[in-house]
């Protein structure tokens, strides 16, 4: 039997490997598959370019190579627009990589990469390497994504999870402690509680476990681990009595083969399903976050690499949806745009409260 993939998981697979992905479409058409749809650009009627912001004109012919590396759950946009911007730029090479947001973010402190894939706002670790190796960065906002909490189609206890039942599940002192279902709620089955979930180099990791536990990396360690979400897809697909996390747009597009689990908003008492409306109005909390790059403030001034970076800001919303995440308003787009033409250095995102907008984090540097 012949397994299909979509464009997503070819792609994440590939660079799973430890490869980078120098051209999507090339590696499409070398698996059978199709090109990607064509998409708006910034030429074409992608998301029009900041307001009181002069655009800049790249040169007709742009060259160079631009290296991008980070998060898994970044890369699939990343890669889209690496795609659509190669098709218009085919004297640039743009390698995008996956090694999770804390080991995308070693290597771009040590100045090996022009690009930073993140899934939560750099940490103060990582912005002491940067600042010992003189590399100063641009923090750009690119898109929404929710963690979505999965259970195998098979499950038919679980209608919902509060953050207090998270907590319990996940906690470090429930390792060896809480493993069966019925020590989560009595009336749920005498049955192992078999966890996965995103490796400590995950973005994912850091998030999830500053919502649900209070502090960024604080878990339990015995449960099945993977930066990969797609191992974690098949983890929990095959198990009956599986409970996992990891991005939405991984569990939208695995459909079928994984549950979402409704969890209930801490301030309203109400069960809310992560989808597109829920995670961009801020209903479904607290594992609703913004997705980042980095760029080199060093390199920004490459002409190949300012075109990228507006490129990305400009068509940013469109791709995005396109591969299963959550465009930001426009005017967000907007603000990054200003923000990076600006050459505004460091974090604007570090330690924000749950809740404030994007656009409202932007402005505070006005």
């Amino acid at each position: 039997m012949t397994q299909s993939f979509s464009r997503r998981q070819l792609l994440a697979r590939f660079a799973a490997l430890g490869l980078a992905v120098p051209a999507a479409s090339a590696l499409m058409a070398a698996c059978g598959g199709s090109g990607a749809t064509p998409t708006p650009t910034a030429a074409t009627g992608g998301q029009t370019p900041a307001a009181g912001a002069t655009a800049t004109q790249p040169p007709a012919e742009l060259s160079g190579t631009i290296a991008i590396d980070g998060s898994s759950t970044v890369f699939p946009i990343s890669e889209a627009v690496a795609e659509e911007f190669q098709k218009r730029y085919r004297n640039v090479k743009v390698t995008v990589g996956i090694s999770g947001t804390g080991g995308g973010f070693k290597k771009f402190c040590n100045k090996e990469t022009d690009i930073s894939d993140a899934s939560r706002p750099i940490k103060d670790t990582e912005l002491q390497a940067c600042e010992q190796n003189g590399r100063e960065f641009i923090e750009l906002p690119v898109a929404f994504d929710g963690l979505a909490v999965v259970v195998n189609p098979q499950n038919d206890w679980v209608d919902y999870l509060t953050v207090e039942e998270l907590n319990l599940i996940w906690k470090p002192e429930s390792q060896g402690v809480i493993t069966r279902w019925n020590q989560v709620r009595p009336n749920w089955p005498d049955a192992p509680l078999n966890l996965y979930g995103a490796g400590t180099d995950s973005g994912t990791f850091d998030y999830f476990t500053e919502a649900i536990n209070g502090k960024s990396g604080a878990s339990r360690g015995d449960y099945t681990a993977s930066e990969d979400d797609n191992v974690l897809v098949q983890g929990v697909a095959g198990d009956k009595y599986a409970l996992g996390y990891f991005g939405l747009a991984y569990a939208e597009e695995n459909a079928g083969r994984v549950k979402v689990v409704p969890i209930v908003n801490p301030k309203t008492g109400q069960p809310v399903e992560p989808n597109l409306e829920t995670v961009k109005t801020g209903q479904y909390q607290p594992l609703s976050r913004p997705l980042f790059i980095y760029v080199a403030a060093d390199q920004a001034d490459r002409p190949e690499v300012q075109a990228f970076v507006e490129f990305y800001l400009q068509n940013a919303g469109t791709l995005a949806e396109e591969v299963g995440y959550i465009p930001l308003p426009d005017e967000a787009y907007q603000l990054a745009l200003e923000r990076f033409r600006a050459r505004k250095t460091g974090s604007v995102f570090q330690g924000v409260e749950v809740g404030v907008s994007i656009e409202d984090v932007l402005k505070r540097e006005e």
